[in-house]
């Protein structure tokens, strides 16, 4: 059974936030790791983007319900506008918005999803909660890891910068995006008993 029953006055059943920053110079940061989650939805479910909603917008069907891709090119910092105009568009109530984004307080590959919580300092985040009015949104968090030892960039810089090459950024990626399958298929709580707190 799914956590929501798509509401009257609107087709669409889930809205999918993938949260990163424009520019070829961002696109395999730590911080970006949103972004990849949803082209990889897009490249399963062959979505086509289209700017919309000062971003960039594909709609799909997953497992027969429709879906709805969005990767704000606001910058982070501002993705809430972004956000905010699409589920207005398509009227969704907060629950019904998924965002994906990087955790910096997990370890590289673990998962967790859930509804609302606290921002844990992420600007994303943070704008999405100030612009909607609240925090009840779902989230996808996604590992990315801590500086390790010796490494003593703040973690601001660490997950503006690209993974490396024995991250195995490509598995990551592809284990977020089953999540995000296993969520709109089968609601919150499954995707919870899958997911939270195993370690890719």
């Amino acid at each position: 059974m799914r956590l929501w029953p798509r509401r009257h006055g609107t087709s669409l059943d889930l809205l999918v936030a993938g949260l990163g920053n424009p520019g070829r110079e961002y696109a395999r940061n730590r911080h970006n790791v949103g972004w990849m989650v949803v082209d990889e939805l897009a490249r399963r479910h062959g979505g086509a983007w289209r700017g919309k909603f000062n971003g960039q917008l594909a709609e799909v069907r997953i497992d027969g319900h429709k879906v709805a891709l969005l990767k704000p090119e606001t910058y982070m910092n501002d993705s809430g506008r972004s956000v905010k105009a699409a589920m207005q568009f398509f009227k969704l109530e907060p629950d019904t918005v998924l965002v994906v984004h990087d955790e910096g307080d997990f370890d590289l590959g673990r998962l967790q999803a859930r509804l609302g919580g606290g921002l844990a300092g992420h600007n994303g985040l943070r704008s999405i909660a100030q612009h909607l009015g609240t925090d009840e949104f779902l989230r996808l968090r996604v590992g990315v890891g801590r500086p390790e030892r010796g490494d003593n960039r703040k973690l601001a810089d660490f997950v503006l910068s690209d993974f490396r090459a024995e991250d195995d950024v490509e598995a990551l990626v592809k284990e977020a995006a089953d999540a995000v399958e296993t969520l709109d298929a089968e609601g919150l709580e499954a995707a919870q008993r899958a997911i939270n707190g195993r370690r890719s």
